[in-house]
């Protein structure tokens, strides 16, 4: 039996100004759909394994889109509530050169963010689960995503089902009057594989140190229970040209992968999906070693895909660990 994974989060429409002009200059979009843990699910879906995303769509015809956007990339919609309300929205305005790439939100007051924990059906949607992953994304956007957020993460855990976060630390979204360490700390109580960086572990949870192997001991000392701990490392020398390294820190050891350099990206939103969804295949199929070069393969191969999401098998990943296909025809 395969394994199978569930995550949790708010799906979004994504449009994009096309040609690398600035938002004010354009008169149309490249429409696609995405979110920090959907994007997971489907990276995961593509490399064979079981996916259920839970989230909530608008009865109308942007709710039917995403729906079929899930299903086409092999995400379960067992987990899908669809109730009256409307589609969060990105915009993307791509960088190039040193102008960096901007991105405006309009995702309050969404479906999303007004769904209950009692309308999931926890049962059907944990029913053979091996893993459940949330990002600090979701309990930012409301209350209720907050308080669904700490019901899967007890749900999961009444299941013995093992869970990570990654406790990514958005500054803009926390506006419905909590903050950060109000919130945080209950989640990573029930957190198996945390995955965040220095300014992550800091905002979240009160933990400051410059660095960051000092700072994982410090949070697991609070919270012994924690598995593993992971992030990237990137180095922008332009918007489309960046170096990503990754680290784990696990059982007291640090693995350090090895230094891609990218030096044409076509897309960088997602890659830290991508990275979590490498991450958690590894953790669960790998040795420690192998998962940092598997999930910072994943990553770095989502840079070349237009879109939110990694479309990349897990042989392709492979391929790219072992160095086979790196700039070669394939045929």
């Amino acid at each position: 039996m395969s394994q199978k994974v569930v995550t949790l989060g708010e799906v979004l429409m994504r449009l994009t100004v096309p040609n690398n002009k600035r938002l004010f200059q354009t008169v149309n979009f490249d429409v696609t759909f995405g979110g920090s843990e959907a994007n997971v699910g489907v990276s995961l879906a593509h490399f064979g394994l079981k996916a259920t995303h839970i989230t909530a769509l608008p009865h109308n015809d942007l709710g039917e889109r995403v729906s079929r956007f899930l299903k086409l990339n092999g995400v379960s919609n067992k987990g899908v509530v669809r109730k009256e309300g409307r589609l969060g929205i990105y915009y993307l305005e791509s960088g190039a050169m040193q102008r960096p790439s901007r991105i405006v939100y309009d995702r309050f007051d969404t479906t999303f963010g007004d769904l209950d924990e009692s309308e999931v059906n926890w049962d059907v949607v944990f029913k053979g689960a091996d893993w459940f992953h949330y990002s600090g994304i979701t309990p930012a956007i409301s209350q209720k995503a907050a308080d669904v957020t700490l019901r899967a993460l007890k749900e999961a855990r009444k299941r013995g089902i093992t869970t990570s976060g990654d406790i990514n630390y958005r500054r803009n979204l926390w506006q419905y009057g909590k903050q950060p360490l109000d919130v945080m700390p209950g989640l990573v109580e029930l957190t198996d594989v945390v995955v965040g960086g220095r300014v992550d572990l800091e905002n979240c949870l009160g933990i400051v140190n410059e660095d960051w192997e000092t700072n994982c001991k410090m949070v697991q000392e609070k919270y012994p229970h924690i598995k593993a701990f992971s992030k990237t490392i990137r180095n922008a020398m332009s918007a489309s040209r960046n170096e990503l390294t990754a680290v784990m820190y696990k059982d007291g050891k640090m693995y350090t992968s090895k230094t891609y350099e990218m030096k044409n990206i076509v897309d960088r939103i997602g890659g830290g999906d991508a990275f979590m969804a490498g991450l958690i295949y590894g953790l669960l199929n790998l040795e420690e070693q192998q998962t940092v070069e598997f999930a910072i393969a994943a990553s770095v191969l989502k840079h070349s895909t237009i879109g939110d999401v990694n479309l990349s098998s897990k042989e392709e990943v492979e391929e790219l660990v072992s160095g086979n296909s790196v700039g070669r025809l394939l045929r």
